[in-house]
């Protein structure tokens, strides 16, 4: 016989029982949150393949491709960036295709294209951190939901229903918060180290992109330095006396004396 305050003692319960005991609400939310994890575990396989450092910045394409412009050979410098695609190699043809319009140009032109590739980068990115925020919802959602069919049996029982069998429909809607906590935390964790290797791709992409084109800035450099050396005073602005102005007649001296 059992005092009180002791409670027999039970089989425990399995993995299953406890996830099956939301009935069919609680187990409409678990299948949404398997969903999301899913998608997660997608999203986390897909950018950690994406994102490979070979894929992105090759080896030695930069050194390459500088010698090649070094020696002015732009076709050679072209072949090797369809040799190697990738993220650098896109950033780069795109600076050479800008070389005609001067060196602000290629600078503009690089520095848009670093923009727009972080955002592709990070796009993918962004769905699983949006997973991250929205599966603790969906969580909570099953939770409030299993809440009010618990708090509803008491209220149709006018309150015969006593504190265990409250307690009982409470556990069970908690089943679903914690399903929503364990798919979040990973994907939120995923994401961050995610968007840190993506941050770091780009600063690479940007030293090498600068480091491939230098050529193109330095050869830039050397013809405005010869043009301000042929322009008179230096490349300096003038000023100009009004009797050398074109069009302007030198006035005549005055004369002493009387006519």
């Amino acid at each position: 016989m059992l005092s009180q305050g002791e409670v027999p003692a039970g089989k425990p319960e399995s993995i299953w029982s406890i996830v099956t005991s939301g009935g069919i609400p609680g187990l409409m939310i678990l299948f949404v949150l398997l969903s999301f994890s899913i998608a997660a575990v997608y999203l986390v396989v897909d950018q950690s393949l994406a994102l490979r450092r070979q894929d992105v910045v090759p080896d030695k394409l930069s050194e390459e491709v500088a010698a090649a412009l070094q020696s002015s050979r732009v076709a050679e410098a072209e072949t090797l960036l369809r040799q190697k695609p990738s993220v650098l190699a896109g950033i780069i043809a795109v600076g050479l295709n800008h070389r005609e319009y001067g060196w602000p140009e290629v600078e503009k032109s690089v520095e848009d294209a670093l923009v727009d590739q972080s955002s592709r980068m990070l796009r993918r990115i962004d769905y699983l951190a949006m997973i991250a925020n929205l599966a603790p919802m969906v969580g909570l959602l099953g939770t409030v939901t299993g809440m009010i069919f618990a708090f509803r049996q008491v209220a149709a029982t006018r309150g015969v229903a006593g504190a265990g069998d409250l307690a009982e429909g409470i556990y069970q809607a908690l089943v679903t918060t914690v399903g929503g906590l364990l798919v979040a935390i990973p994907a939120l964790a995923a994401s961050g180290v995610l968007r840190n290797r993506v941050d770091a791709l780009l600063s690479d992409v940007t030293m090498h992109a600068d480091r491939a084109l230098a050529p193109l800035r330095r050869r830039a450099a050397a013809t405005s330095r010869l043009v301000s050396a042929s322009t008179p005073g230096g490349g300096r602005i003038v000023a100009v006396p009004p009797a050398q102005m074109p069009g302007r007649k030198a006035p005549r001296p005055e004369q002493d004396g009387t006519r």
